[in-house]
């Protein structure tokens, strides 16, 4: 890493450290919010998977939203956590999809979703399935949520269904306001991420990024303090604590920069390929 691509904390760690593991975020982090991926970045992580380390992705994204990325990006090998952790695959070009579905975890929705609606009765709710499915109480915009299949259904129909993901929308309340409810009402029995707006994902309890990264570094024999993560959202931060050092994007908000080892510049300025290039420079 180079001292142009980030502003390092006062308590950096060694020069010579050099990461095997890289976990990578999709939105604010590989691709800015227009969906854009840059010709520098795709280009720089190729660059670092051909150099033998393992690139992992690891996304709040379904599985049907991460794969067209893993396409642009050209990766055909590794691993990808989706799903805020709920959903790893495998990587595999011999297979008919590209990709085999590794691990899912689920849970019963029911008591959390409840809990939801007696708060948020006006929100738009969407149960995720292990197969990477929505079930919808009102169609959401256009592009925020993709799956092979997603159909409007019944709040009932979401209470009967075990879900790898819960998502919440509200667009009358803020990320604060999420953040407010979350402590007031306490959540029991889940994982639960803010994002940036009006967006509140709900998880199994345990589950997170870092909970699958640790299952794949184990699987990679990766040492734990060889592991680099890069990311920009709350969903971030366990992914931070996990990994023998992190890197939050410029663009990240002030807390979550605050649990990163070091920033990088803005996903417009291609923060994350600077970060990358000096990997392997």
């Amino acid at each position: 890493m180079t001292d142009r691509a980030l502003v390092r904390r006062e308590h950096r760690k060694s020069d010579q450290w050099a990461p095997e593991l890289i976990a990578l975020d999709i939105d604010g982090t590989l691709l800015d919010h227009d969906q854009r991926l840059s010709d520098r970045v795709r280009d720089a992580v190729r660059a670092v998977a051909d150099a033998g380390l393992h690139i992992v992705i690891a996304t709040g994204r379904s599985l049907h939203e991460t794969v067209p990325v893993l396409d642009r990006l050209g990766l055909l090998t590794g691993w990808a956590v989706c799903s805020n952790g709920s959903v790893t695959l495998r990587l595999d070009p011999a297979t008919a999809s590209g990709y085999e579905v590794s691990d899912v975890v689920t849970f019963d929705p029911s008591p959390v979703l409840k809990l939801m609606r007696a708060e948020l009765p006006t929100a738009l709710y969407a149960l995720e399935t292990g197969k990477g499915d929505f079930l919808l109480t009102a169609p959401f915009p256009p592009g925020e949520l993709e799956g092979t299949y997603t159909r409007v259904a019944s709040f009932e129909e979401l209470l009967a269904e075990p879900a790898c993901r819960v998502v919440v929308r509200s667009p009358e309340h803020t990320s604060a306001d999420f953040l407010a409810l979350t402590s007031a009402i306490g959540l029991h029995g889940v994982n639960y991420a803010v994002g940036w707006t009006a967006w509140l994902d709900l998880a199994p309890e345990g589950v997170s990024k870092a909970s699958a990264l640790e299952v794949v570094r184990a699987r990679l024999d990766v040492p734990q303090g060889l592991t680099l993560a890069i990311g920009d959202g709350r969903n971030d931060l366990e992914m931070f604590a996990w990994a023998g050092r992190s890197v939050a994007m410029g663009n990240a908000a002030e807390d979550v920069q605050a649990h990163a080892d070091a920033v990088a510049l803005n996903v417009l300025d291609d923060g994350v390929a600077d970060v990358l290039e000096g990997l392997i420079r």
